[in-house]
């Protein structure tokens, strides 16, 4: 199958990025793939490519002129947002090409993207045809002028029926299809489809814990970390705590206070997979709705783990006495009786749990699960572009 995959790479890398990469490489192995990547910009030029977001006449001439060239049989895109833009979309769509999108966000439903803004969940545009309440409430930069111009962007697209032109929507869970499905983006039920991401596996084994726990992430307020602060304050149990972001000093103060809890900084993957492997469970404590975290599947592959938020995606990728336990995110005393829990489990009860953990990792998260799940939805979009071709 000769397969292009689009791609916008963000100011600063992130999961999405991954993400191609990965299934790029993935499917290169049997397949003939050819990339085509955008970046966003800084400054003035990056202030430019959100204005012609709206209508890219220059994305959508590359796009064009890639397809004449290269000619394939499905076209996936990853990230529009915004040095493509969505006109590339209709593009696609108006050449006759089958088309798959990966949802990694809720861009597509609310300018904030991730449904959270100040330090609570937010889900008012999820019922609004336009969300006049996001840009009221500055989600974008807390800019009521960047909130309005997205907003616009994608409303316009909404009206034309831009997002309706694409043959499959891949979200990375369950509970993301429900949210897209119930929300008032006028597609089709049928075109959401759920595959969630993967990581290659690790050469591991089911080996002795140390006695930690171990957070890996972004140190920003939706990812709970205070809240995270706040519990191992209150316990002598020992976290390492990996990651940048803007609370870094929150964190670094934390440390200076109390002896158990271990702030790391920045690690490369190499760095950190042994932490993981060696500790008894990761820590997810997020407030918002997460997509799907390489971190907590990395720590799925070598049998580690995770005690995490009962929120979102969180949900079921978490089973509790399976893959992990959840707590109540926004609760410190159910964290800490969370934890506790687990402190008092027995060895065997935390080996067959790590045993467990292990193996729903190689029934859900491995390449070949990944591909052969990818390649089942390519074959739905071209049957429903050929469909539609055919009418």
């Amino acid at each position: 199958m000769r397969i292009l995959i689009i791609h916008t790479f963000y100011q600063s890398p992130g999961g999405e990025d991954t993400v191609f990469q990965q299934e790029q490489e993935l499917l290169a192995v049997d397949h003939e793939v050819l990339s085509l990547t955008f970046q966003n910009k800084k400054g003035w030029k990056g202030a430019l490519q959100t204005i012609f977001s709206f209508w890219n006449i220059a994305a959508l001439y590359r796009v064009k002129r890639t397809l004449a060239e290269f000619n394939p049989d499905l076209v996936h895109i990853h990230n529009t947002h915004y040095a493509s833009g969505p006109l590339i979309i209709r593009t696609i769509y108006k050449l006759g090409f089958p088309m798959v999108m990966t949802l990694h966000n809720f861009r597509l439903l609310c300018p904030s993207a991730i449904l959270y803004h100040n330090n609570q969940l937010f889900l008012s545009s999820l019922s609004q045809n336009f969300p006049w309440t996001a840009i009221k409430n500055k989600v974008m930069d807390n800019s009521a002028i960047k909130t309005f111009i997205l907003a616009a962007n994608y409303w316009f697209h909404r009206k034309i029926g831009t997002w309706n032109r694409v043959d499959r929507y891949i979200t990375l869970s369950g509970f993301a299809k429900n949210i897209f499905v119930n929300s008032t983006l006028p597609v089709e039920a049928q075109k959401f489809v759920v595959k969630p991401n993967f990581t290659f596996p690790i050469e591991s084994s089911i080996s002795p814990t140390e006695d930690y726990f171990i957070y890996i992430g972004r140190l920003t307020e939706e990812k709970g970390i205070l809240n995270l602060l706040e519990v191992f304050s209150k316990t002598d149990i020992k976290i390492l705590i990996i990651g940048d972001g803007i609370l870094k000093q929150e964190v670094i103060e934390a440390a200076q206070k109390n002896t158990n809890i271990h702030y790391l900084g920045f690690k490369s993957r190499a760095e950190i997979i042994p932490l993981v492997e060696k500790a008894e469970a990761l820590i997810v404590p997020s407030l918002w709705f997460e997509g799907m975290p390489m971190t907590i599947l990395e720590a799925f592959s070598v049998g580690t783990p995770v005690i995490g938020s009962d929120i979102g995606a969180l949900s079921e990728l978490i089973i509790p006495n399976k893959t992990g336990l959840l707590f109540n995110p926004q609760d410190v005393d159910n964290m800490l009786i969370t934890l506790q829990q687990w402190k008092d489990y027995s060895q065997q009860e935390k080996f067959n749990i790590r045993q467990t953990t292990k193996a729903f990792y190689f029934s859900n998260f491995t390449p070949e699960e990944n591909k052969n799940k990818l390649l089942s939805i390519y074959k739905e979009a071209i049957q429903a572009n050929t469909k539609r071709s055919s009418i």
